[in-house]
């Protein structure tokens, strides 16, 4: 199983950018995805998760209407979308396979991570 991140990046309050996720060793179809997150010297915060039940999505209150989370399973890839990003949305942005509790149980299926920094 490996998992890989990419698009993160420093960008001001307000701005935006799209995180994507490449999956391979195993069918993303198959599993619900997640996005966690991690800010300097915080615990793990979980993000969002799309459910590979009927392609649900669910978002943490803190990102809601702000970020957006897809999957592509013709490619094993899932992205996120955020806008109007602020400050303490910086942290490094994991992606990982499971829903809640799988994910913020155990790390033994995060990739290795993006960092995103919002500052003016």
């Amino acid at each position: 199983v490996q998992l890989v991140e990419s698009g993160g990046g420093m960008v001001q309050p307000g701005g935006s950018l799209r995180l994507s996720c490449v999956a391979s060793g195993f069918t993303c179809s198959a599993y619900d995805m997640s996005w966690v997150r991690q800010a300097p010297g915080e615990g793990p915060e979980w993000v969002a998760t799309t459910y590979e039940n009927r392609g649900r999505t669910i978002v943490d209150n803190s990102v809601k209407g702000r970020f957006t989370i897809s999957r592509d399973n013709s490619n094993n890839t899932m992205s996120l979308q955020m806008e109007n990003l602020k400050p303490e949305d910086t942290a490094r942005y994991y992606c990982a396979r499971g829903a809640f509790r799988e994910v913020m149980a155990r790390r033994d299926y995060w990739g290795q991570g993006t960092q995103v920094t919002v500052s003016s």
